[in-house]
């Protein structure tokens, strides 16, 4: 069997085994259906690499879904249910998958806790768009299935989508530049509009070229680049940024190493003189506010 082209990133096969599902499609001497299993950190690094000192391609959050093919010497071999990421993580950071999860944190970040009381010891930080599994939720906090407790004003219902993604990404404004991050610890360009999004209740592929290829459709704006609106995606090569309106582009970025806004037409001067330019703007279907 001759082996298809498939994108590594997003279909879980090695040389030595692939997942089941993906018998006919790869040649592989073994295949593996795979184990469910959840995150129970608030998040941990994936990367592309069962070596600590790889770099990252992505983060899992707390309550993720993975399913796990391979694991051995401290490290799985995972595929991330939300965005079908594959790469390696810490086994330690996984449990078995119990219920599906009921909320979401829709804070910048937040804590679980003991007690249902602020001045209890936080026992972890979790990120946005991590998933909880809430038994109740009371005036000041919710309940876990666990027996901790979160506070009740920064979860929403799994369903509950924001508003406007433009102002759920804009809320990281400060947030340090980080290659693969997805937290309020450090975050990259994709990884700010995929959290974003998601947030938004929208699918989000996680870097920027499947953004690119598989986000919105290409808008009638001038060469100038006139035309852009609030919440329009800005590609160049390897980047990806989001318009607050006509003019000002935020996004995560090396330049500042941290999110950042500032006018679009300075960000493609400066790009420009690196040797590239905008290639495309993309426009998704959603109304945002202004």
């Amino acid at each position: 069997m001759e082996r298809l082209a498939l994108d590594r990133r997003r279909n879980a096969y090695r040389d030595d085994l692939a997942a089941e599902s993906l018998r006919g499609r790869v040649a592989a001497p073994r295949y593996v259906a795979g184990e469910p299993r959840r995150v129970a950190v608030g998040s941990v690094p994936l990367q592309a690499q069962p070596d600590a000192g790889a770099p990252w391609t992505s983060e899992a959050l707390f309550g993720e879904a993975v399913t796990v093919y391979d694991q051995r010497d401290g490290c799985a071999w995972v595929q991330l249910a939300g965005d079908g990421y594959v790469g390696y993580l810490r086994a330690d950071a996984l449990i078995d998958g119990g219920r599906e999860p009921t909320h979401r944190v829709k804070a910048l970040s937040s804590a679980l806790f003991p007690l249902p009381d602020i001045k209890s010891g936080p026992l972890l930080h979790v990120p946005m768009n991590a998933q909880l599994c809430v038994a109740e939720v009371g005036a000041a906090f919710a309940r876990l299935d666990d027996g901790r407790f979160v506070p009740a004003a920064h979860i929403a219902g799994r369903d509950e989508a924001a508003p406007d993604f433009a102002a759920v990404a804009e809320s990281f404004l400060g947030t340090p530049y980080l290659w693969g991050g997805k937290t309020r610890l450090g975050i990259d360009c994709s990884g700010l509009v995929q959290v974003a999004l998601q947030a938004a209740g929208h699918a989000c592929p996680r870097d920027s070229d499947m953004q690119l290829a598989e986000l919105g459709e290409a808008p009638a704006v001038g060469a100038d680049l006139s035309g852009l609106r609030r919440g329009d995606l800005v590609f160049w090569p390897g980047h990806v940024g989001i318009m607050l309106d006509d003019a000002r582009l935020l996004h995560a970025n090396a330049h500042h190493m941290a999110v950042a806004v500032e006018p679009l037409a300075a960000a493609a001067a400066r790009i420009a003189a690196a040797g590239t330019t905008v290639s495309t703007v993309k426009r998704l279907a959603t109304r945002l506010h202004s």
